[in-house]
């Protein structure tokens, strides 16, 4: 509890702009916020635990779920981790339906971030235009895998079907040429705008030396600076033939992070239409029937950051050990310089920004420490004082 006229607003464990449930404890003096409390484990699920009671075939499946949104990621780095251990290499067509997989990833996970940070600012057109391309991406994975969501595509040693380039590239083609030139008129767009600007420019700074004291990973490194990405930096998959151009903005505020993650849209495309161009031939699995006693570890640049597995083996197919980090966890301990000095109505777009991954819930109490008033907002009621830039605790 803060002393003089200092309120406390707990965001969570039920988070006011996006789905899953912890706990962001806002220290406010009027509206702006002195100091941030975050709250983590309210969606603790044992996934690793589960992971030593299974076989590394079926720890696949578990860890896809991990995320639904980019269901690819966790699945890429356990079966990198496993692959290293058992000292298995990689076919090449399998390795490059592994970055077709990604990227195709990247771009949905990107446009459906950016569609959602508009929306919290109040822009709606352009939350729509976002997403109006990102369907076509949904409808790909859908004929290329099977699903639109948890594409079960990997397993060790390759991936599990390969993909009639004959019959799909003039598609994948076709849709890469559209999000480009959409995605290049709607990055013009994000970058002009005078409402964007308002609510994003200058908003949220974390500066390249707090970035780099908070060991931040993906989209809110490059957004302050830091030219790092792991597909540049320990090449796998098909990164090392196809090359990665990395996008860099030094400004570290929500709009820089913003930017980073369209541009980083038009580098998939390009990095798609690549691999398409030159996939080669070849068998799609590597063969293997003994289990060492070894570990590994496996890194995926994930469309939130770097994203880190570790396995240990012990003999036989279930794994000893299994260790997540994912890239939410590294980069959340940066909100506190990124919040502090702020506004209450700047919170939900400057927590949105790191594109932050939990679980459901849609509730916000906010707490006056002088007379112990509480007030509940719903998620959308939250929001519309975001998009208006008002202080609930004068509305109410």
């Amino acid at each position: 509890m803060m002393s003089g006229g200092e309120l406390v607003i707990p965001l969570g464990p039920y988070h006011p702009a996006f789905k899953e449930p912890e706990l962001f404890k806002l220290y406010v003096d009027g509206e702006s916020i002195v100091n941030i409390d975050i709250r983590l484990g309210f969606q603790h699920r044992g996934i690793e635990y589960l992971a030593q009671k299974l076989t590394v075939q079926q720890v696949v499946f578990l860890v896809e779920r991990i995320c639904g949104i980019c269901s690819t990621s966790h699945p890429t780095c356990f079966c990198q981790a496993v692959e290293e251990a058992m000292g298995l290499e990689v076919p090449d067509r399998a390795r490059y339906i592994r970055t077709l997989i990604a990227e195709l990833e990247r771009i949905h996970s990107h446009l459906l971030w950016a569609g959602v940070a508009l929306h919290l600012i109040g822009y709606d057109t352009l939350f729509m235009y976002f997403w109006r391309y990102r369907e076509p991406v949904c409808e790909l994975f859908e004929e290329l895998t099977g699903n639109r969501q948890h594409y079960a595509m990997l397993c060790p040693g390759g991936v599990r079907r390969d993909i009639d380039l004959k019959k799909m590239r003039p598609k994948i083609l076709k849709v890469m040429k559209e999000i480009k030139e959409a995605i290049t008129k709607l990055a013009d767009a994000v970058a002009r705008d005078r409402l964007v600007r308002a609510r994003m420019e200058g908003i949220g700074v974390l500066t390249k030396q707090d970035a780099i004291r908070y060991c931040v990973v993906g989209p809110t490194a490059r957004g302050s600076g830091l030219k790092i990405d792991v597909r540049a930096d320990e090449p796998y998959a098909a990164y090392k033939e196809l090359g990665v151009d990395v996008k860099v903005m030094t400004e570290g505020d929500v709009l820089a992070r913003t930017l980073v993650r369209v541009l980083e849209t038009l580098e998939s495309v390009e990095i798609i239409e690549r691999c398409i161009d030159s996939m080669p031939n070849g068998p799609i699995t590597a063969e293997f029937n003994e289990y060492p006693v070894a570990d590994g570890i496996g890194k995926h640049e994930a469309p939130r950051g770097e994203d880190i597995h570790y396995v240990k083996l012990n003999g036989t197919p279930v794994p000893e050990r299994v260790k997540i980090r994912a890239p939410t966890y590294a980069n959340l301990p940066s909100l506190v310089p990124q919040l502090i000095g702020y506004s209450i109505a700047d919170a939900p777009i400057i927590l949105g920004s790191i594109d932050p991954c939990f679980s459901c819930t849609e509730r916000v109490s906010i707490v006056d420490v002088r007379n112990g008033r509480t007030i509940t907002l719903s998620m959308d009621e939250f929001n519309e004082f975001c998009r208006k830039r008002k202080n609930p605790l004068k509305v109410r």
